[in-house]
């Protein structure tokens, strides 16, 4: 099974781009699962109905998300919908799930976890043993697990990727905006990378428009933000992984650019 996932969209621009580059890379690196974080998606902070419907009518098969699915209060009911949007599961007492079970168009099922770190993050339960009850849940026979892991720290998102290293096939980290360079297979078979990056302006801080951010650090008052103009980039992983076992057999960075 091979598996796109594109990091963190923010605003229109990042919805743009995945409108006009997601087809095309799907059948450039035939891609059998799409899952896209979706939490920046309305103008940088959360997600409307709309829009989560929209990005499943485009192909995204599975939509994560982050602290910042609780910012659009019309989505709280639709989390209950509609399972293939999914908010943090280490959420107490929350509407909706972290986990959904799904298969592709050759049938072979497949899990996604979603998960959110606590380190600089509100106080939930622990990721950690949050994703080892999750893990003992699922059906056994289900070998392909993916885990987009939200979190502030690379440490956190480190640790984890060694805790869960050959109990899930992929654990991607998101929430930075920041892509890193350590994309590896683990040894015991987990495709790991510590975040993925942002799917939004290139030209922009993790998105936002560059002089509103900046004027922040300067005042240390709080600025209005949106989204930056001009060119867009689409940042994402394509996991290779094994059927018959769950084990990655590869991981790579893919990024598309857009005017």
């Amino acid at each position: 099974m091979r598996i796109l996932f594109i990091g963190d969209i923010v605003g229109r621009p990042g919805r743009r781009i995945v409108r006009d580059k997601l087809q095309q890379i799907v059948a450039d690196e035939d891609i059998d699962l799409v899952i896209v974080n979706c939490e920046n998606s309305a103008a940088g902070f959360g997600v409307t109905v709309e829009i989560a419907e929209s990005l499943l009518r485009q192909g995204a098969h599975v939509l994560t998300s982050g602290n910042h699915i609780w910012d659009k209060r019309d989505i709280y009911a639709y989390l209950d919908q509609e399972p293939r949007i999914l908010r943090p599961a280490n959420y107490p007492d929350a509407p909706g799930s972290g986990v959904y079970i799904g298969q592709t168009d050759s049938a072979e099922r497949y899990a996604v976890i979603n998960l959110q770190g606590r380190v600089y993050m509100p106080s939930i339960e622990c990721p950690f043993r949050f994703a080892e009850r999750l893990l003992d849940e699922i059906d056994p026979d289900i070998k392909v697990r993916f885990v987009d892991f939200h979190a502030e720290v690379t440490s956190e998102k480190v640790a984890l990727g060694w805790h869960l290293d050959g109990q899930v096939s992929a654990l991607v980290g998101t929430h930075t905006h920041v892509p890193t360079a350590d994309e590896r297979v683990l040894p015991r078979g987990t495709a790991y990378v510590t975040d993925v990056g942002m799917t939004g302006p290139l030209n922009s801080v993790i998105g936002m428009d560059k002089e509103a951010s900046i004027a922040r650090f300067l005042s240390g008052r709080p600025a209005r933000f949106q989204p930056a103009a001009g060119p867009v980039r689409l940042n994402s992983v394509v996991v290779d992984v094994d059927d018959s076992t769950g084990l990655a057999r590869s991981i790579h960075r893919h990024r598309e650019d857009l005017e």
